[in-house]
């Protein structure tokens, strides 16, 4: 299987709630939910199959969904979870731990424990009938056998909040972002070589979190340098005069090496660096604290001098001018405050 999607247009109704959990236990895990909205439900989901994991873009209204013993009795598919944030807000409890996420943050959670989850619109968002008002997050679905750390290791991971605005968060997030815009396009090769990297960057996320080594779990060295380059390429994105010999310098490799190294990956390493200093314009333009500092200083500060240039590239990028995509977020933040009035 490549890739699925499923939308609640054909069901009734009333069906729709109780439909939604049976394809949610059969594709993901088994839980007990509610919602505010069970008679009036609305849920989407995508999927993308990579044969060892699996990935899942879920929109839906809000909920709250337990997972027992008796589900892990009736169905363990011996898992690990890690669930990101795209929109709205969400939490889960598992064992000791309690995360509570907003857009971007990741959380890992394992399907073998109990556990407690939740997710709603945000505040300004809340569900109206409107389909542009739900919360919207990813799950990667990793058994337990393919991640290559232990589950005495991973234990105090276990539903803790992951910021996912930096650092290997932020080029897992952007990778996922990619990956599931391209599934239709990837063939089944494609796809069993994608699911290598996601499991690497997956082990490279955790390491970095619980402060190990992912060498001594990842099986190419090259990745893992790789992944380092780029940890520190994101802390130094605000560094304009940062150029890939400083780059190579700092990692004690030659430029050429490393030149190597990302095209391996599909990459240059100057293009990396535009692509993310281009991403973080593009969170700073959807944040609402940001809306009175003018595009050209965002644009600016991140070293694209030139606002044809930078408009440019956001469109081709992003499929709309820096302007129209910073007002769409806007407006889409005030239409439920308008209808409300």
């Amino acid at each position: 299987m490549g890739e699925c999607v499923v939308r609640l247009d054909d069901v009734p109704v009333r069906h729709r709630f109780g439909y939604w959990w049976e394809l949610v236990a059969k594709s993901v895990v088994s839980v007990d939910a509610s919602s505010r909205h069970a008679t009036d439900f609305w849920a989407e989901m995508r999927s993308v199959d990579l044969g060892a994991v699996h990935l899942s873009r879920v929109r839906c209204v809000d909920f709250t969904a337990n997972r027992t013993a008796r589900h892990i009795r009736g169905s363990d598919p011996e898992a690990y979870q890690l669930s990101v944030t795209v929109r709205g807000r969400s939490g889960i409890r598992q064992g000791d731990g309690e995360a509570l996420l907003a857009p971007t943050d990741l959380v890992l959670y394992d399907t073998s424990r109990p556990f407690n989850a939740w997710s709603s619109p945000d505040a300004l968002s809340a569900w109206n009938g409107s389909r542009g008002n739900m919360a919207d997050g990813v799950i990667v679905h990793i058994p337990h056998d393919v991640l290559r750390i232990s589950a005495a290791a991973v234990k105090p991971m276990l539903a803790r909040r992951i910021p996912g605005r930096g650092g290997v968060a932020a080029v897992f997030g952007n990778l996922l972002h990619h990956l599931l815009s391209q599934a239709d396009r990837l063939s089944p090769t494609d796809r069993d070589r994608l699911s290598v990297v996601v499991i690497d960057l997956v082990t490279a996320l955790l390491a970095h979190e619980l402060e190990i080594d992912p060498a001594s779990f990842t099986a190419d060295p090259g990745r893992v340098l790789v992944l380092r380059i780029q940890e520190f390429i994101e802390r130094r994105l605000d560094d304009l005069s940062l150029t890939p010999a400083d780059i190579a310098a700092a990692h004690h490799i030659s430029l050429r090496q490393m030149q190597r190294l990302f095209h391996q990956e599909g990459h240059t390493v100057s293009g990396w660096v535009q692509h993310r200093r281009l991403e973080r314009c593009r969170h700073a333009l959807a944040d609402s604290l940001m809306e009175d500092v003018p595009i050209n200083a965002i644009a600016a500060r991140l070293g694209f001098a030139s606002d044809a240039h930078f408009n440019r590239l956001f469109r081709r990028t992003y499929g709309l001018p820096p302007a129209s995509y910073r007002r769409r977020l806007r407006d889409s933040r005030l239409q439920p405050a308008r209808e409300a009035g």
